[in-house]
């Protein structure tokens, strides 16, 4: 006889058994059908990473698997897949060490990975699995490149017409039909100032460079100029910061967002440059302190710079110029020091407001990535002006004057009121930037504008491993589209996936696939790959229809299916993700393929698992904690039950083993709570067996608390909550059959594999999976009995429940006839008595 017939808990077979069943038979396939109110699951995809999972990945799963089962007992139809974000740099990056392909490798990586998910009994639909490497997928994400090159022109009411019809009739040449089009499109080709990577070999966005070093390996990243596939994601902005506020998200994730997009309103003003004729334009949210303007900065990159730059300066300022490409923006922004650098241009620029000549520097302080890339600076009220003034002895005039009653030392970057600013001295801030922008106006030298630090996406990788663009380069140096029933483009067999360092990404190395014909014409693909984010970007839509090989989804279903009711995932993704997956959203509708603004409605960051040394989790360290092990030591429950019951899902944590022995102590009551150890079966003693008042209301309670926790995200709580009932219902020689099953229904979205084993037990013939979820009776919570702790001198001695209308006479009596009590106060004095209501009785006696 094995100890599983013996009537052990044995988490190994009882775990096989049910992964067993729940894949042969899918339990967790997603009925397709929109008669029944929905619930869209979501968990941020997994990169399939050579070493597989350790005990911090699976927090948000568990989380997420808990409101999926939960949400099935409730009567949802609920959508719960899982997926791979499959392309990127580390693949490839094994690739070039070993000679593997990328293919094989992620693979491999993707069946450990799946295999080490389903240990864990998540109840993923298997059916709709997606990898963003997959040919059927790909194809759709080339498809929606596509529509962002074409940008609707499709809906454009003027390009909707034939280009005949325009030339003739419209008076458009065909010239201005293409310049049309392409100050329209959404994804275009620009030669701009890059995050270069030597190392890496390739191309980053902004986001993917910290403090100068890339977020993927810390290797070092210079700037340098390429032409390079860019979105324009700025056109989006004000609907990117505007869809925010009704999304139910943490504040802090909300101001990231907010943050990184850097919305800023104030007024664009043109300096005219003195030797020259041209205008120097700059961007200000401070046009009142334009009297303060005493010199300007232009980003070194700035296209008017060779054209004004003096004889007498140009060594200097291409000295200074190859500098700066060596620096990060983070790094030419992110401090405020007395070590300013930058190099005088020689030339001079009208301030408009008192025909004052001033000088023009450059600096890397100024980014041509912002405004307009070139600043007039206020030495007087900003730091950054004020550094730089102070170390190079250029002039600095206030014209703020700090409100009354205030001393400013130095810089004053606050509102007060004009000085030095002529007819406008005396004005309060607020009102001078409204005087100043209509007069700026009326004389046609500025106007009131909006700013946002936000930048258009970069977004060619010079890589070998991700998605081909699906477009043509013909001889006349026009871009054509890869016809739709020519996709995908897929990539081609290589053995050399090096990039070259020079800027050409490994495609290039392949000749015969890159020269192609369109059209009978000779043509040349695209060599650089999307990002990983490409695929990032929309898979949540391809789990909803991701068997569809004639369309990227049906419309009817994600009309049902979205908004995504609940998304879990790591904080670190708050910017780079969530807001190209936002942007992708809104396209998406404007295309109409979509009837809604936003995809994902609430959204959760677990918080980080730490190693048992209090320290990230890494290989390096050597704190890793593999699940395998713990799956293998206590079983899949209890790992899903310490992670939960660490405490509040979006703390970080430490991990501790031995928390997982607790919570496989108590899998174990929980089951002798209802199997006879001996025989293996369900204990003679559960029958129909009525409760007395106080069990009754300790299940209802716990109905009632499991309930609101799950739907509270509370985990830990509902699972303490869960343990407080198996510690007195274990103590009973006769238990109620239902009271068990609603017990075990409790317990199974936490535990499946034992809530499920536990059910069929009891006597059910089908998984619990769609058993309806128990209710609790509000009139049974409420008590008539409540335990006081007593108290002698401060020291606990005994616990009394007491009926909840006693008042403190009553409830002093009877704490004091109390044997143990009495045993205490004997022969003492009493000083005094405090009673707590329905909480506890200090007898000071001495």
């Amino acid at each position: 006889m094995t100890e599983f017939d013996a009537g052990r808990y044995n988490h190994k077979q009882v775990e096989a058994k049910w992964c067993d069943y729940w894949l042969s038979n899918k339990t967790f396939a997603t009925p397709d059908t929109t008669d029944k109110p929905k619930y869209y699951v979501l968990d941020m995809f997994p990169y399939p990473s050579g070493e597989g999972l350790h005990v911090g990945h699976p927090e948000g799963y568990t989380a997420s698997d808990i409101v999926s089962r939960y949400k099935r007992m409730k009567g949802f139809n609920v959508l719960h897949p899982m997926g791979w974000d499959a392309f990127g740099l580390p693949a490839e990056q094994y690739a070039v060490k070993t000679g593997t392909h990328p293919a094989i490798t992620t693979k491999k990586n993707i069946n450990n990975i799946r295999r080490q998910i389903q240990a864990l009994g998540f109840s993923y639909d298997w059916d709709r699995e997606i990898s963003t490497t997959d040919e059927k997928y790909y194809k759709w994400t080339q498809w929606i490149f596509l529509k962002l090159h074409g940008s609707f022109f499709d809906h454009d009411a003027q390009l909707a017409k034939p280009i005949s019809e325009l030339i003739i009739h419209d008076g458009l040449s065909e010239a201005q039909i293409n310049a049309y089009k392409d100050s329209k499109r959404l994804a275009y080709q620009a030669e701009q100032a890059v995050n270069w990577c030597p190392a890496l070999g390739t191309v980053l966005a902004n986001e993917e460079v910290t403090n100068g070093l890339s977020e993927r390996g810390n290797h070092p990243v210079i700037r340098r100029q390429m032409k390079q596939w860019t979105l324009r994601i700025t056109d989006y902005a004000e609907r990117l910061l505007d869809g925010l506020e009704d999304l139910d998200w943490a504040p802090g994730i909300k101001k990231l967002q907010s943050d990184w997009i850097g919305k800023s309103t104030g007024c664009e003003v043109d300096f005219v440059i003195n030797t020259h004729g041209d205008t120097l334009r700059v961007f200000t949210t401070r046009p009142d302190t334009l009297f303060g303007a005493t010199y300007m900065v232009m980003a070194p990159e700035h296209r008017l710079l060779d054209k004004i730059v003096t004889e007498e300066q140009k060594d200097v300022v291409r000295k200074y110029q190859d500098a700066t490409i060596a620096k990060s923006e983070l790094e030419r922004t992110s401090t405020v020091d007395d070590t300013k650098t930058g190099v005088f241009t020689g030339a001079y620029a009208i301030n408009p407001v008192n025909n004052t000549e001033i000088p023009i520097w450059i600096s890397d302080y100024v980014l041509i990535s912002y405004g307009t890339g070139a600043i007039m600076a206020v030495p007087a009220h900003d730091d950054r002006d004020h550094a730089f003034a102070t170390t190079f002895d250029l002039p600095i005039l206030q014209v703020v004057q700090p409100l009354k009653g205030k001393e400013v030392a130095g810089c004053f970057a606050g509102h007060g009121t004009a000085i030095n600013s002529g007819a406008f001295n005396g004005m309060t801030t607020s009102a001078f930037k409204t005087k100043i922008t209509a007069w700026l106006a009326e004389k046609n030298i500025g106007a009131e504008a909006v700013n946002y630090k936000l930048r258009d996406w970069l977004f060619a990788r010079q890589r070998y491993w991700g998605e081909p663009f699906p477009v043509l380069y013909l001889e006349d140096g026009s871009i054509v589209p890869v016809p739709q029933e020519s996709l995908p483009v897929t990539l081609p067999q290589m053995e050399d996936f090096k990039p070259s360092g020079n800027g050409d990404a490994p495609l290039a190395n392949n000749q015969a696939w890159v020269n192609t014909t369109y059209n009978g014409k000779p043509a040349k693909r695209e060599t650089n790959t999307m990002p990983q984010w490409a695929g990032s970007c929309w898979y949540y839509i391809r789990y909803i229809d991701a068997n569809n090989d004639t369309a990227p989804w049906d419309k009817e279903k994600a009309n049902y299916w979205l908004p995504v009711d609940l998304y879990i995932g790591g904080a670190e993704h708050a910017v780079l993700h969530l807001l190209y997956s936002r942007f992708w959203f809104k396209v998406l509708k404007d295309c109409g393929w979509l009837n809604i603004e936003e995809p994902f409605q609430k959204l959760v960051n677990q918080g980080m698992i730490l190693g048992e040394d209090n320290q990230k989790m890494s290989k390096s360290r050597g704190n890793v904690v593999n699940p395998d092990e713990i799956i293998h030591d206590f079983g899949a429950d209890s790992l899903r039950l310490y992670e939960m019951f660490m405490g509040p899902l979006e703390a970080t944590k430490p991990w501790n083993t031995s928390g997982v022995e607790g919570v496989n102590r108590f899998l174990h009551k929980a089951w002798r709570m209802i199997i006879e150890t001996e025989t293996g079966h369900i204990k003679l003693a559960i029958g129909h067996h009525p409760l007395n008042e106080d069990h009754d209301r300790l299940l209802h309670q716990t109905i009632k608390k499991v309930t609101e926790d799950i739907e509270n995200l509370s985990f830990n709580t509902a699972i303490s909550q869960m343990m407080i009932f198996t510690n007195t219902f274990s103590k009973l020689e006769n238990i109620d059959l239902n009271t068990m099953k609603s017990f075990v229904m409790l317990l199974a979205p936490f535990a499946p594999h034992i809530g499920e084993e536990l059910w069929e037990k009891l006597g059910g013939t089908t998984t619990l999976t769609y058993e309806p979820w128990p209710t609790f009776d509000a009139s049974k919570i409420a008590q008539s009995k409540i335990e006081y702790a007593i108290q002698v001198t401060g020291k606990m001695v005994t616990k009394i429940l007491m009926g909840t209308d006693l008042d403190e006479k009553e409830i002093e009596a009877i704490a004091r006839a109390d044997d143990k009590v009495a045993a205490k106060i004997e022969g003492k004095t009493i000083r005094k008595v405090i009673v707590v209501k329905n909480r506890l009785v200090n007898i000071v006696a001495t």
